[in-house]
Protein backbone atom coordinates (compact mmCIF):
# COMPACT_ATOMS: atom_id res chain seq x y z
CA UNK A 1 0.00 0.00 0.00
CA UNK A 2 1.36 3.44 -0.95
CA UNK A 3 0.89 6.78 0.74
CA UNK A 4 -2.61 8.22 0.32
CA UNK A 5 -3.51 11.92 0.23
CA UNK A 6 -6.87 13.29 1.36
CA UNK A 7 -8.66 16.61 1.35
CA UNK A 8 -10.94 16.86 4.38
CA UNK A 9 -13.60 19.36 5.36
CA UNK A 10 -15.42 19.21 8.71
CA UNK A 11 -18.09 21.85 9.29
CA UNK A 12 -20.14 22.33 12.46
CA UNK A 13 -22.99 24.85 12.42
CA UNK A 14 -25.00 25.95 15.45
CA UNK A 15 -28.24 27.90 15.04
CA UNK A 16 -29.71 29.55 18.15
CA UNK A 17 -33.29 30.71 18.73
CA UNK A 18 -32.09 33.75 20.68
CA UNK A 19 -28.90 35.81 20.50
CA UNK A 20 -25.76 34.45 22.16
CA UNK A 21 -23.95 37.28 23.92
CA UNK A 22 -20.81 35.34 24.90
CA UNK A 23 -19.33 32.07 23.63
CA UNK A 24 -16.17 30.24 24.73
CA UNK A 25 -15.25 27.12 22.74
CA UNK A 26 -12.62 24.38 22.52
CA UNK A 27 -12.03 22.76 19.12
CA UNK A 28 -10.05 19.54 18.65
CA UNK A 29 -10.01 19.69 14.87
CA UNK A 30 -6.29 19.62 14.03
CA UNK A 31 -5.02 16.30 12.61
CA UNK A 32 -2.07 14.89 14.52
CA UNK A 33 1.47 14.69 13.18
CA UNK A 34 2.40 11.00 13.39
CA UNK A 35 5.16 8.78 11.97
CA UNK A 36 2.67 7.63 9.33
CA UNK A 37 0.59 10.82 8.98
CA UNK A 38 1.68 14.23 7.68
CA UNK A 39 -0.72 17.21 7.62
CA UNK A 40 0.30 19.29 4.60
CA UNK A 41 -1.98 22.22 5.28
CA UNK A 42 -4.76 22.90 7.77
CA UNK A 43 -6.98 25.80 8.71
CA UNK A 44 -9.93 26.41 11.04
CA UNK A 45 -12.36 29.12 9.93
CA UNK A 46 -14.74 30.62 12.51
CA UNK A 47 -17.80 32.67 11.59
CA UNK A 48 -18.45 35.14 13.17
CA UNK A 49 -14.69 35.78 13.52
CA UNK A 50 -13.34 35.00 16.98
CA UNK A 51 -12.53 37.93 19.25
CA UNK A 52 -9.82 35.87 20.93
CA UNK A 53 -8.08 32.69 19.82
CA UNK A 54 -5.02 30.59 20.62
CA UNK A 55 -3.80 27.00 20.23
CA UNK A 56 -2.46 24.76 22.99
CA UNK A 57 -1.73 21.07 23.59
CA UNK A 58 -3.77 18.97 25.98
CA UNK A 59 -2.37 16.19 28.17
CA UNK A 60 -2.64 13.69 25.30
CA UNK A 61 -0.76 15.90 22.86
CA UNK A 62 -3.83 16.89 20.86
CA UNK A 63 -3.90 20.43 19.49
CA UNK A 64 -6.79 22.38 21.02
CA UNK A 65 -7.98 25.65 19.50
CA UNK A 66 -9.39 27.93 22.24
CA UNK A 67 -11.59 30.76 20.99
CA UNK A 68 -14.15 33.23 22.27
CA UNK A 69 -16.84 35.39 20.70
CA UNK A 70 -18.00 38.45 22.64
CA UNK A 71 -20.55 39.93 20.25
CA UNK A 72 -24.19 38.92 19.85
CA UNK A 73 -24.77 36.17 17.25
CA UNK A 74 -27.48 33.67 16.34
CA UNK A 75 -25.32 31.35 14.20
CA UNK A 76 -21.86 29.89 14.80
CA UNK A 77 -20.01 28.04 12.04
CA UNK A 78 -16.67 26.31 12.56
CA UNK A 79 -15.09 24.83 9.44
CA UNK A 80 -11.86 22.80 9.38
CA UNK A 81 -10.16 22.21 6.03
CA UNK A 82 -6.98 20.19 5.64
CA UNK A 83 -4.87 18.07 3.33
CA UNK A 84 -3.19 15.03 4.90
CA UNK A 85 -0.82 12.32 3.68
CA UNK A 86 -1.25 8.89 5.30
CA UNK A 87 1.38 6.17 4.86
CA UNK A 88 1.04 2.50 5.83
CA UNK A 89 1.39 2.19 9.60
CA UNK A 90 3.12 -1.17 9.75
CA UNK A 91 3.27 -2.65 6.27
CA UNK A 92 5.49 -5.55 7.30
CA UNK A 93 3.40 -6.06 10.40
CA UNK A 94 0.20 -6.63 8.48
CA UNK A 95 1.98 -9.25 6.39
CA UNK A 96 3.19 -10.96 9.56
CA UNK A 97 -0.30 -10.86 11.01
CA UNK A 98 -1.76 -12.60 7.96
CA UNK A 99 0.96 -15.22 8.08
CA UNK A 100 0.67 -16.03 11.78
CA UNK A 101 -2.36 -14.34 13.38
CA UNK A 102 -2.21 -16.38 16.56
CA UNK A 103 1.43 -15.86 17.45
CA UNK A 104 3.23 -12.82 16.05
CA UNK A 105 2.59 -9.31 14.85
CA UNK A 106 5.76 -7.72 13.45
CA UNK A 107 7.93 -7.13 16.57
CA UNK A 108 5.35 -8.40 19.04
CA UNK A 109 6.58 -11.62 20.68
CA UNK A 110 4.22 -14.45 21.44
CA UNK A 111 3.18 -13.00 24.78
CA UNK A 112 0.03 -14.19 26.57
CA UNK A 113 -2.41 -11.34 27.18
CA UNK A 114 -2.39 -12.00 30.91
CA UNK A 115 1.37 -11.32 31.01
CA UNK A 116 1.15 -7.91 29.35
CA UNK A 117 0.00 -5.94 32.42
CA UNK A 118 2.53 -7.77 34.58
CA UNK A 119 5.32 -6.89 32.15
CA UNK A 120 4.20 -3.25 31.98
CA UNK A 121 4.43 -2.96 35.76
CA UNK A 122 8.12 -3.93 35.65
CA UNK A 123 9.12 -1.44 32.91
CA UNK A 124 10.12 2.19 33.35
CA UNK A 125 10.04 3.48 29.77
CA UNK A 126 7.88 6.60 29.40
CA UNK A 127 5.65 4.98 26.79
CA UNK A 128 4.93 2.06 29.10
CA UNK A 129 4.18 4.32 32.06
CA UNK A 130 1.87 6.51 29.96
CA UNK A 131 0.10 3.42 28.66
CA UNK A 132 -0.56 2.13 32.17
CA UNK A 133 -2.70 5.18 32.95
CA UNK A 134 -4.99 4.14 30.09
CA UNK A 135 -5.86 0.89 31.83
CA UNK A 136 -7.73 2.86 34.49
CA UNK A 137 -11.42 3.72 34.73
CA UNK A 138 -12.74 7.14 33.68
CA UNK A 139 -15.96 8.97 34.64
CA UNK A 140 -17.42 8.11 31.23
CA UNK A 141 -16.07 4.54 31.28
CA UNK A 142 -16.06 3.12 34.81
CA UNK A 143 -14.80 -0.43 35.18
CA UNK A 144 -17.63 -2.71 34.09
CA UNK A 145 -18.28 -6.22 35.38
CA UNK A 146 -20.69 -6.76 32.46
CA UNK A 147 -17.98 -5.82 29.95
CA UNK A 148 -15.50 -8.08 31.72
CA UNK A 149 -17.92 -10.99 31.49
CA UNK A 150 -18.54 -10.33 27.77
CA UNK A 151 -14.79 -10.25 27.09
CA UNK A 152 -14.01 -13.48 28.92
CA UNK A 153 -14.70 -15.62 25.86
CA UNK A 154 -11.82 -13.88 24.08
CA UNK A 155 -9.42 -13.73 27.04
CA UNK A 156 -8.80 -17.32 27.92
CA UNK A 157 -5.77 -17.79 30.19
CA UNK A 158 -2.53 -17.98 28.22
CA UNK A 159 -3.99 -16.86 24.90
CA UNK A 160 -1.71 -14.64 22.88
CA UNK A 161 -2.39 -10.91 23.21
CA UNK A 162 -2.88 -10.31 19.50
CA UNK A 163 -5.13 -13.33 19.06
CA UNK A 164 -7.30 -12.28 22.02
CA UNK A 165 -7.73 -8.71 20.74
CA UNK A 166 -8.54 -9.80 17.21
CA UNK A 167 -11.13 -12.21 18.56
CA UNK A 168 -12.72 -9.50 20.72
CA UNK A 169 -12.87 -7.15 17.73
CA UNK A 170 -14.48 -9.87 15.57
CA UNK A 171 -17.08 -10.66 18.24
CA UNK A 172 -18.12 -7.03 18.72
CA UNK A 173 -18.57 -6.68 14.97
CA UNK A 174 -20.57 -9.91 14.81
CA UNK A 175 -22.73 -9.41 17.91
CA UNK A 176 -23.70 -5.75 17.54
CA UNK A 177 -25.65 -3.95 14.85
CA UNK A 178 -24.67 -0.52 13.58
CA UNK A 179 -27.68 1.77 13.93
CA UNK A 180 -27.53 5.53 14.18
CA UNK A 181 -29.83 7.40 16.53
CA UNK A 182 -30.35 4.68 19.15
CA UNK A 183 -27.63 5.95 21.51
CA UNK A 184 -26.25 9.28 22.73
CA UNK A 185 -22.84 10.42 23.96
CA UNK A 186 -23.91 9.45 27.50
CA UNK A 187 -25.13 5.91 26.69
CA UNK A 188 -23.36 3.47 29.01
CA UNK A 189 -21.52 0.32 28.00
CA UNK A 190 -24.10 -1.70 29.95
CA UNK A 191 -26.91 -0.20 27.84
CA UNK A 192 -25.05 -0.97 24.61
CA UNK A 193 -24.50 -4.56 25.75
CA UNK A 194 -28.19 -4.88 26.52
CA UNK A 195 -29.61 -3.45 23.29
CA UNK A 196 -26.82 -4.78 21.01
CA UNK A 197 -26.97 -1.71 18.77
CA UNK A 198 -25.06 1.53 18.44
CA UNK A 199 -22.49 3.47 16.45
CA UNK A 200 -18.70 3.58 16.21
CA UNK A 201 -18.36 5.54 19.45
CA UNK A 202 -20.32 2.85 21.33
CA UNK A 203 -18.30 -0.01 19.87
CA UNK A 204 -15.01 1.74 20.64
CA UNK A 205 -16.16 2.38 24.22
CA UNK A 206 -17.24 -1.25 24.57
CA UNK A 207 -13.86 -2.54 23.38
CA UNK A 208 -12.08 -0.14 25.74
CA UNK A 209 -14.21 -1.29 28.67
CA UNK A 210 -13.50 -4.94 27.84
CA UNK A 211 -9.74 -4.38 27.66
CA UNK A 212 -9.49 -2.24 30.79
CA UNK A 213 -11.62 -4.67 32.79
CA UNK A 214 -8.81 -7.18 32.13
CA UNK A 215 -6.06 -4.71 33.05
CA UNK A 216 -5.01 -3.94 29.48
CA UNK A 217 -4.27 -0.34 28.42
CA UNK A 218 -6.11 1.11 25.43
CA UNK A 219 -7.11 4.53 24.15
CA UNK A 220 -9.98 6.05 22.18
CA UNK A 221 -9.00 7.40 18.74
CA UNK A 222 -11.09 9.84 16.72
CA UNK A 223 -10.69 10.76 13.09
CA UNK A 224 -12.04 10.01 9.66
CA UNK A 225 -12.38 6.91 7.48
CA UNK A 226 -12.48 7.05 3.71
CA UNK A 227 -15.69 5.40 2.52
CA UNK A 228 -16.65 4.59 -1.05
CA UNK A 229 -19.94 5.76 -2.59
CA UNK A 230 -22.36 3.12 -3.86
CA UNK A 231 -21.30 1.60 -7.16
CA UNK A 232 -22.18 3.81 -10.08
CA UNK A 233 -22.88 6.87 -7.92
CA UNK A 234 -20.70 9.98 -7.55
CA UNK A 235 -18.93 10.93 -4.34
CA UNK A 236 -21.08 13.51 -2.54
CA UNK A 237 -19.72 16.33 -0.42
CA UNK A 238 -20.72 16.60 3.22
CA UNK A 239 -22.14 13.10 3.64
CA UNK A 240 -19.19 11.46 5.42
CA UNK A 241 -18.84 11.36 9.21
CA UNK A 242 -16.29 11.33 11.98
CA UNK A 243 -15.15 7.88 13.03
CA UNK A 244 -13.81 6.26 16.20
CA UNK A 245 -11.63 3.24 16.84
CA UNK A 246 -9.33 1.77 19.52
CA UNK A 247 -5.56 1.64 19.98
CA UNK A 248 -4.26 -1.03 22.36
CA UNK A 249 -0.76 -1.18 23.81
CA UNK A 250 1.68 -4.03 24.29
CA UNK A 251 5.38 -3.78 25.23
CA UNK A 252 7.63 -4.31 22.23
CA UNK A 253 4.85 -3.52 19.78
CA UNK A 254 3.56 -0.15 20.94
CA UNK A 255 0.08 0.97 19.94
CA UNK A 256 -1.87 -1.18 17.49
CA UNK A 257 -5.20 0.10 16.16
CA UNK A 258 -8.40 -1.94 15.91
CA UNK A 259 -11.70 -0.87 14.35
CA UNK A 260 -14.49 -2.99 15.87
CA UNK A 261 -17.15 -1.19 13.81
CA UNK A 262 -15.63 -2.47 10.56
CA UNK A 263 -13.81 -5.53 11.90
CA UNK A 264 -10.35 -4.56 10.66
CA UNK A 265 -7.01 -3.11 11.60
CA UNK A 266 -6.45 0.47 10.53
CA UNK A 267 -4.68 1.29 7.26
CA UNK A 268 -4.10 4.27 4.98
CA UNK A 269 -7.85 4.98 4.79
CA UNK A 270 -7.83 6.13 8.44
CA UNK A 271 -6.98 9.77 9.22
CA UNK A 272 -6.19 10.39 12.91
CA UNK A 273 -7.55 13.56 14.49
CA UNK A 274 -7.13 13.12 18.26
CA UNK A 275 -6.96 10.52 21.01
CA UNK A 276 -7.68 10.19 24.71
CA UNK A 277 -9.08 7.93 27.41
CA UNK A 278 -12.63 8.13 26.01
CA UNK A 279 -14.87 10.30 23.84
CA UNK A 280 -14.91 13.14 26.36
CA UNK A 281 -11.20 13.77 25.66
CA UNK A 282 -11.66 14.17 21.89
CA UNK A 283 -14.98 16.00 21.42
CA UNK A 284 -14.46 18.00 18.18
CA UNK A 285 -16.20 21.13 19.49
CA UNK A 286 -17.43 21.92 22.97
CA UNK A 287 -17.95 25.03 25.03
CA UNK A 288 -20.25 27.29 27.04
CA UNK A 289 -22.49 30.15 25.96
CA UNK A 290 -24.51 32.94 27.52
CA UNK A 291 -27.98 33.25 26.05
CA UNK A 292 -28.94 31.46 22.87
CA UNK A 293 -32.23 29.90 23.94
CA UNK A 294 -32.50 26.47 22.34
CA UNK A 295 -30.11 25.38 19.61
CA UNK A 296 -29.79 23.04 16.66
CA UNK A 297 -26.54 21.61 15.33
CA UNK A 298 -25.62 20.35 11.87
CA UNK A 299 -22.35 18.59 11.03
CA UNK A 300 -21.02 18.03 7.51
CA UNK A 301 -17.88 16.01 6.79
CA UNK A 302 -16.19 15.34 3.46
CA UNK A 303 -13.19 13.01 2.95
CA UNK A 304 -11.98 13.15 -0.64
CA UNK A 305 -8.92 11.35 -2.07
CA UNK A 306 -6.55 13.64 -3.93
CA UNK A 307 -7.26 13.66 -7.64
CA UNK A 308 -10.98 12.88 -7.29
Amino acid sequence: MTTARYHIEHETRYVYTAPVSQSWQLARLTPRWLPWQTPLQQAIHIDPPADERHDARDSFGNTVTHFGLHGAHRVLTVRMQCTVDVAPRFASGHAALKAAPSSTFFDLPAVPWDNVRQVLNTLQHADDLNALSLAEATPLLPLSEVARAYAEASFQPGRYWMSALLDLMHRIHRDFEFEAGVTTVSTSVEEVLQQRRGVCQDFAHLMLACLRSHGLPARYVSGYLLTDPPEGQPRLMGVDASHAWVAAYAPGAGWIEFDPTNNQLTDTRYITLAWGADFADVVPLRGVILGGGSQSMQVRVSVVPAGV
